[in-house]
């Protein structure tokens, strides 16, 4: 067995330098993602040259408008207070907190919990029927639009510098898209299964293949046409199939609805027929894995 690799003290001043063979680079800016020895080493090579006031420059102006004072230098010319460092508690949740992506930071987590009060709110306040069938189609949409706000130019505002690190592409939208099905799954599964129940109609799970099946696919076309634009075809062909049997007649309640909704995901052939959808989808994903590589057309 080999020892683990770490930076050196001559690679590290190389790195800052900008002198490391693009290999090595790679490498280092890899290792020090979870290396927090490495990673300060690197840190203070890059301090102690000649963007290091730069930097402190940038970090300074940044800090004070967002509301912060910088640090103060030490009187005996000292360097400045550091910041948490990639292996400590705090430094991992930040890069955890960042890797999540806008989603989980911005208005798509308000949106599930509106949509699961709006189902309540139906359900128990308005005693309206058809509460689980409008929750049971608009779950598998909710990952949908938590993959479109995750990732992509019009998504992410640091886009154009995650794509280019060793852990952009696909590594960091498979990571995001796995936050965004960490809320959804158990919050819709669970309201779901709060609701009141309808006799011959799909349990609260039921949602769950069809809406992996749209999300791989999401992904998989997006590798083509992007993140957004894959979410927005996709959620609308769903609408258009769901809408019509979800509103049934209008003068005949909400079971007729529900009845023509129910083959959607209920059934062996249907849940079959959406797992067979779902690996298929996550074939082509691995296929076009690189494509992720490169940015996405605007």
């Amino acid at each position: 067995m080999t020892s683990p690799w770490h930076v050196t003290e001559t690679l590290a001043a190389r790195y800052a330098r900008g002198t490391a063979p693009e290999t090595d680079a790679w490498s280092l800016e890899k290792h020090v993602e979870s290396c927090g020895g490495c990673a300060a080493r690197v840190s203070a090579a890059v301090r102690s040259g000649a963007a290091g006031p730069v930097l402190a420059s940038v970090r300074d102006e940044l800090l004070t408008s967002l509301g912060h004072l910088p640090a103060p230098a030490a009187a005996n010319g000292g360097s400045r207070r550091r910041a948490p460092a990639a292996g400590s508690p705090l430094g991992r949740w930040a890069r955890f907190w960042w890797a999540v992506g806008p989603a989980l930071r911005g208005s798509w987590v308000v949106a599930v919990l509106l949509v699961v009060g709006g189902a309540f709110a139906l359900a128990h306040g308005a005693g309206f029927r058809g509460a689980r069938s409008l929750l049971l189609a608009v779950s598998p949409l909710l990952p949908l639009a938590g993959v479109a706000v995750s990732y992509g130019r019009h998504a992410d505002p640091l886009y154009e510098i995650t794509a280019a690190t060793p852990s952009g592409g696909l590594r960091l939208l498979l990571t995001r898209t796995a936050a965004v099905l960490a809320v959804c799954v158990p919050l819709l599964t669970a309201a779901g299964a709060l609701l009141p129940p309808v006799a011959g109609f799909p349990g609260a799970a039921a949602w769950l293949l069809p809406g992996l099946a749209l999300t791989l696919g999401a992904l998989a076309l997006g590798s083509f046409v992007g993140c957004r634009a894959a979410a927005a075809t996709l959620g609308g062909g769903w609408l258009l199939t769901v809408t019509g049997p979800l509103l049934g007649r209008p003068d005949a309640g909400a079971a007729p609805g529900m009845a023509a909704l129910a083959p959607y995901f209920s059934g062996p052939a249907a849940q079959g027929g959406w797992a067979a959808a779902a690996l298929a989808c996550a074939g082509l994903l691995a296929l076009r894995r690189r494509s992720f590589d490169h940015l996405e057309p605007r």
